[in-house]
């Protein structure tokens, strides 16, 4: 077998760690852990709970469960700095180290268990979106009237840099995976899985082809390493050759898509009646011993850091995510969440943003760009804060890639007045209703 070089994309550190387990002397769960209402915390300061205890209950349609990810003590209730520098009502629970789990219900094996009691399963365990969107899955296999589904993607393409936390999931824990899109495939009632992989991970494919043999309607397609190929829409177009229309969802031609780590999740749901408490993260960058962590929800960053040997330089910015899509962090005390893929640390040097430039009118954003939008002439509204122009030019369809900043020669910052734009827009969307 050929060995994969992944210098490039930052991967190279991590690739070849093995996930290992970190357990924290305590954890900071925020109550906002998925995209929806945050849940009610439903316990108190100084009350034991159990590993697998619902701490905080949902709220509104697209509400979900928190559960405790260790046993030990809950020591506050209160409001904390995360992502975007917006408090956040968290539970702190100090680890008593136990691992003491609640009583867990199993529905029994995925081929077996009533079609019907799949989705609340998912839901009662605290399920969203793995790959960073937190969307509540349960809403997502929740097919709206009048449409079907007919193929169900599991998207392993993990094009974003530095991350291999996918990529070891996958070749460490493969029949995880295919369970949890057998499971879902049953509970839509659909006979088309197909688990998508790019081409720098032979490993992966070969452990997933394996497990996958004389599974019912499940393929492994392998494709070529493109960013950003892992992006839902671009997903379903190498894989069904369909195109999602503007301002429409993946159902509307007939298809769901969820990452690899939800398919997991779904498949311990399922087999074992566990909730969502933990996931791979790859941490890495400057510090000592860049690697993967099987990291309970609300471990803190600087906790996680420490577990691979602390910081190599000086950090200029910590990113939860990798390189082009991921959100700096205000520091090393927010919390690894549901969708916290990596974790990494770049130096002073790398760190430094460059001063904007004025536009040359050179159009390779333009041409860069996954989904045809003229990033250039968006930033021009933006800059203007006419954000009725820039959502007349689809600034809420972009995919917040960041392929037209990288490739900009005058270095402006479009990606980050697009993801202000859009908030600004959203808000105003919400005071609308």
């Amino acid at each position: 077998m050929k060995k994969i070089k992944n210098a490039h994309e930052g991967k190279g550190p991590t690739r070849e760690q093995p996930t290992r387990a970190y357990s924290p002397a305590r954890v900071v769960i925020p109550v906002q852990l998925h995209l929806g209402a945050p849940s009610e915390p439903c316990v108190k300061a100084g009350e034991r709970v159990r590993l697998g205890q619902v701490v905080a209950t949902p709220m509104g349609g697209l509400g979900l469960p928190v559960h405790a990810s260790v046993s030990g003590t809950v020591t506050a209730i209160e409001d904390r700095i995360q992502f975007g520098g917006l408090p956040v009502r968290c539970i702190v629970i100090e680890n008593d180290g136990l691992d003491e789990w609640v009583e867990l219900t199993p529905l029994g094996d995925v081929e077996t268990v009533p079609a019907e009691s799949i989705i609340p399963a998912i839901r009662d365990a605290g399920i969203c979106g793995m790959g960073g969107a937190t969307f509540p899955t349960h809403a997502k296999l929740t097919i709206p009237e009048g449409k079907h589904c007919d193929t169900v993607i599991v998207n392993g393409a993990e094009c974003e840099t530095h991350l291999t936390s996918d990529f070891r999931l996958m070749l460490e824990q493969p029949l995880r995976i295919v369970d949890g899109l057998r499971a879902v495939m049953r509970a839509l009632g659909v006979e088309r899985g197909v688990i998508a992989v790019e081409d720098n991970k032979p490993e992966a494919v070969a452990a997933l082809m394996a497990c996958a043999e004389g599974r019912a309607g499940v393929s492994v397609v392998v494709m070529p390493t493109k960013y950003p190929q892992g992006s839902e829409k671009q997903l379903i177009k190498a894989v069904t050759d369909r195109e999602v229309p503007a301002f429409k969802l993946p159902i509307d031609v007939h298809t769901v898509v969820v990452n690899v780590a939800t398919a997991a999740a779904i498949a311990d749901a399922v087999t074992l009646g566990k909730p969502l408490v933990e996931r791979i993260t790859t941490v890495t960058g400057c510090v000592r011993e860049p690697g993967n962590l099987l990291l309970r929800i609300g471990t803190l960053f600087q906790d996680a850091i420490n577990a691979c040997g602390g910081y190599s330089q000086q950090p200029g910015k910590i990113i939860a995510g990798g390189a082009m899509t991921g959100i700096c962090a205000p520091d090393d005390q927010v919390s690894v969440g549901k969708g916290s893929g990596g974790i990494l640390v770049m130096n002073v040097r790398e760190a430094k943003t460059d001063q904007e430039q004025p536009c040359i009118r050179c159009a390779r954003c333009a041409e860069v760009c996954p989904i045809g939008l003229d990033p250039f002439l968006i930033k021009y509204y933006c800059d203007h804060e006419d954000y009725d122009g820039a959502e007349e030019h689809h600034v809420m369809e972009c995919m917040m890639c960041g392929c037209c900043a990288y490739i900009c020669p005058s270095r402006r910052w479009l990606t980050t007045s697009f993801r202000t734009a859009r908030q600004v827009i959203s808000a105003r969307r919400r005071e609308e209703k």
